[in-house]
Order: structure tokens, then C-alpha cells, then sequence
């Protein structure tokens, strides 16, 4: 499984008919995603922790992705990016992304 952040308005927008692209797809070439849950809140709260709103993780079934993935370097760590959109049946599953009371991002208990 990877896993994919992004604003619950964004992903609530979403036309489920068509494959999803994040702004990254067109900013950088490729969709950040992370593979184990440990980095995914070290990603959010270094990124996304300023931003307002609540936000959810895109679990994905990584052979079902139709687009390239490819298993990058950065900051030390490997992390899977997809180059393409993201075709909606390879999302097992989309969880909410929790937070304290100071907007720190907390690991979903159903990816302990």
C-alpha cells in the first residue's frame, strides 16, 4: 500500500469519473505518495501542518496503478511517485487524516 495526502475539500471535489491529478501531476511531473504510515505524518506535519482544514489519506493498491511508479530519494528516505493520474480503483481505501488540538497531524489508528 501507498499513500497519498491531499485536503478533504479537494478530494470531495473530485469527479470520480475521471482520473485524479493532483497539482503536483503538472507542477513536478508526478504525484508525491509515501510507503509506510511512519513517514506519511512525518510528511504531513512537515508540509502541511499550517494548512487549515481537515485532510485524508488516498490508501492505494500500488499494482492497480495504471501510471508509472517509481521509488524516488529524498531527504534520505524512499518515496513512491506516480507519474500520471491516479485511476480511482486502485484507491482501497480513503481514511481521515487526524490532528490534535495544535494541529499536529496523528498516524490513523487503522494504519498503527
Amino acid at each position: 500500500m501507498i499513500y497519498h495526502i491531499l485536503p478533504q475539500a479537494v478530494y470531495a471535489a473530485q469527479d470520480r469519473s475521471q482520473p485524479f491529478r493532483a497539482d503536483t501531476l503538472e507542477s513536478e511531473g508526478f504525484m508525491h505518495c509515501t510507503g509506510a504510515p511512519d513517514l506519511l505524518v512525518w510528511v504531513a506535519n512537515r508540509f502541511y501542518r499550517q494548512a487549515s482544514g481537515p485532510f485524508v489519506v488516498l490508501c492505494i493498491d500500488e499494482p492497480l496503478v495504471t501510471a508509472e511508479v517509481r521509488w524516488e530519494e529524498s531527504d534520505g528516505h524512499l518515496f513512491p511517485h506516480i507519474y500520471g493520474p491516479l485511476n480511482w480503483n486502485a484507491v482501497a481505501e480513503v481514511i481521515d487524516f487526524p490532528r490534535d488540538d495544535e494541529s499536529t497531524f496523528l498516524l490513523p489508528a487503522s494504519l498503527s
